[in-house]
């Protein structure tokens, strides 16, 4: 039940930020859905890696490539869901950036919500 009230919360922070992002397309409820379980799958499986295979760019540019991968995270992620789009570098990035920290807001207040349960 909890991972159902994650996603919805997660596909929720997709429409706000779509709303909010000029460039950060997201079609539907169901798409906004699709995108926040993809981008999960991608940012905990793919993104590791990548940063892994970019380590001596991330130690040249001083963490500064990193943004790249970020944006690169969700770029990928608009290019495996039909229906979401991010147009341009920026827009990926400031997606990515506003979307992580309303997802770790998610599993902050969720956590904290589970504890109250116990």
């Amino acid at each position: 039940m909890n991972l159902i009230i994650r996603l919805l919360l997660n596909a929720s922070v997709f429409l706000l930020v779509s709303r909010v992002v000029p460039g950060f397309e997201v079609a539907s409820l169901w798409t906004a859905l699709w995108a926040a379980l993809i981008f999960g799958f991608v940012n905990a499986l793919i993104r590791p890696i990548l940063l892994a295979i970019s380590l001596p760019l991330s130690i040249l540019s001083l963490g500064l490539f990193t943004l790249v991968i970020d944006a690169a995270v969700m770029a990928l992620t608009a290019w495996l869901v039909p229906g979401f789009d991010v147009h341009g570098f920026l827009a990926a990035l400031i997606g990515w950036v506003l979307v992580s920290f309303g997802s770790m807001i998610v599993s902050s207040l969720l956590r904290e919500n589970e504890g109250k349960r116990k």
